[in-house]
C-alpha cells in the first residue's frame, strides 16, 4: 500500500473589475494509484502585490492582468475607499 500526497494548482481565473488573480490549490491524498482524498486552498493576488515567489502559472496570469493602468486604478480605488473612512 502505496500512499502519497499531491498538490496541484487547478484553477486560475481574473475577476472584478481589477482583474484580482484567484488561485485554486488541490491537495490529493492517493493511495495505490486512487484518490482517497481531496482539499483545496484558495488565495487571491491583488494588482499590485508581490508574486514573484508564486507558480510560474499564476506568475503569467497577473503578468497579464495587472496592467499599470489596472494597478493604478486599483490603488486610486483604495485610497477613495480610505478617505471615504476617515470623512
Amino acid at each position: 500500500m502505496t500512499i502519497e500526497k499531491t498538490k496541484t494548482i487547478d484553477r486560475i481565473e481574473a475577476v472584478g473589475d481589477f482583474k484580482h488573480i484567484q488561485v485554486r490549490e488541490r491537495t490529493d491524498i492517493v493511495e495505490d494509484g486512487n484518490i482517497i482524498s481531496s482539499s483545496y486552498h484558495r488565495w487571491v493576488i491583488a494588482p499590485g502585490q508581490d508574486y514573484s515567489n508564486e507558480h510560474a502559472d499564476v506568475q503569467a496570469m497577473c503578468q497579464q492582468f495587472h496592467t499599470q493602468e489596472i494597478i493604478d486604478n486599483y490603488n486610486t480605488f483604495l485610497a477613495e475607499q480610505e478617505s471615504d473612512l476617515t470623512t
